[in-house]
């Protein structure tokens, strides 16, 4: 890992880079799949799935048969886990739960709000080096708990053409309703077009690789709303000379070994520590069975000193990340002041891990400094607000005069007239 001190503000921007590609080296290639898929349906998903995947199939949906069997691959251990996840992923998201907002903002006008699930839903669940099964549960619980009909999972399929057993008993469990063997652009072109197998969906979710994120975007130019763009996974954590380098050092490892565009960056007001975390990392990553990928993403990696918590909350803020570790004795002092997160772990005894698999919240989080501007995945990513409005005949005699004189400032008098009818009815 490359060591900073002391960074100038005006070095930030370069020294907080993230190892990705632009949108314009990957966008050319997106597209050019995207209208072959719109043209071609499941055909073409056949031909990206044989030429990335090395598998062709007479269907790409899973059927029930291999569903079935998919349950009695997953040990009694790992179901249990599962479940036991499961139960506080939807305890959380249920919490979330709003009642209806319900006003009359002057006699006669009643206005209120009501929430209504999004009636389909896409989630893309990455398979490749380790097939996250747990994404299942951070997207198909609050899909389920907030109501959405219809639930597509897509995921690629391993060399044999099948799908990791888990994530098929995940998703089973979690109650989607069509689980698809096609991965990559491929996926998400299949879920913003429809084609013969896959439904068209209205909103497509899950993380992905960085040619899954830059598909989601493409995806939005064709009417399809996304969760955020979540592309490879990253860690900063914040400690002190009072953290425990050996926690820290395997957090960080644990979002080293995501994958090799993966980064993961400290930032610590004590030298000792730096030079402790440092030692334990390469110790730790020799026990690592990805210690090749880890090795990779560790040097795309930081460990960042600065003089004080003001200085470190402010480039925190700057770079935004995904995941956030608190380590220090002034703990209160960076959960006051951080802004930019996806998600925040606090204290010696809460891994970032935690987060990943069975705490309860969403692992499904906005990375590349999108934090500023995104939320991660809650309750809400799959529902609407509507708003509703029922005026009397005293309320349209309350408020129909301002409508008019506002009507006839900006020109438009047919909305006028709207109003200017009803009250003359009402004389």
């Amino acid at each position: 890992m490359q060591k900073i001190y002391n960074p100038k503000r005006e070095e930030w921007e370069f020294v907080l880079k993230r190892p990705t590609q632009t949108v314009a080296d990957i966008e050319g290639t997106v597209n050019s799949i995207f209208e072959e898929v719109k043209i071609g349906g499941d055909a073409v998903l056949n031909k990206y799935t044989q030429k990335f995947d090395g598998v062709t199939f007479d269907t790409l949906l899973v059927n029930a048969p291999a569903i079935e069997e998919a349950q009695n691959l997953v040990s009694e251990k790992l179901k249990k886990a599962i479940q036991l996840a499961k139960g506080n992923i939807e305890n959380f998201h249920k919490a979330q739960r709003t009642d209806k907002i319900d006003v009359e903002t002057i006699k006669g006008v009643q206005c209120w709000q009501e929430k209504r699930p999004i009636q389909k839903v896409g989630l893309y669940i990455p398979g490749g080096t380790a097939p996250l099964f747990s994404t299942i549960l951070m997207l198909a619980v609050p899909a389920n708990v907030a109501g959405c009909k219809d639930i597509v999972l897509c995921s690629p399929p391993n060399s044999e053409g099948k799908i990791n057993p888990a994530i098929l008993y995940t998703a089973a469990l979690c109650g989607v309703t069509k689980i698809f063997k096609v991965g990559g652009i491929q996926a998400i072109a299949g879920m913003t077009f429809g084609t013969e197998s896959i439904p068209q969906v209205y909103k497509i979710f899950g993380p992905g690789n960085q040619y899954v994120t830059v598909a989601k975007q493409i995806a939005t130019k064709y009417g399809v709303a996304i969760d955020m763009p979540a592309g490879p996974s990253e860690l900063l954590v914040v400690a002190d000379e009072s953290a425990n380098a050996s926690f820290v050092s395997s957090d960080l490892l644990s979002q080293a070994e995501h994958g090799v565009d993966s980064q993961v960056i400290l930032v610590s007001t004590s030298k000792t520590m730096i030079d402790s975390v440092e030692k334990a990392v390469e110790e730790q990553l020799d026990l690592l069975p990805r210690e090749e990928i880890a090795q990779e993403a560790i040097e795309n990696s930081k460990l960042i000193y600065v003089d004080d918590d003001q200085t470190a909350i402010d480039l925190i803020n700057e770079y935004a990340p995904e995941h956030f570790i608190i380590c220090v004795k002034n703990e209160a002092f960076y959960i006051e002041n951080i802004i930019n997160a996806g998600s925040v772990f606090i204290g010696d005894y809460t891994p970032e891990s935690a987060g990943d698999y069975a705490s309860g919240t969403n692992h499904t989080l906005p990375t590349n400094g999108y934090s500023k501007q995104y939320s991660g995945v809650n309750l809400d990513s799959f529902m609407k607000s509507m708003t509703f409005q029922k005026i009397s005949k005293e309320g349209i005699q309350n408020i129909g005069n301002a409508i008019e004189i506002m009507a006839e400032a900006e020109g438009l008098q047919a909305h006028k007239n709207a109003v200017t009818l009803r009250l003359n009815s009402l004389k």
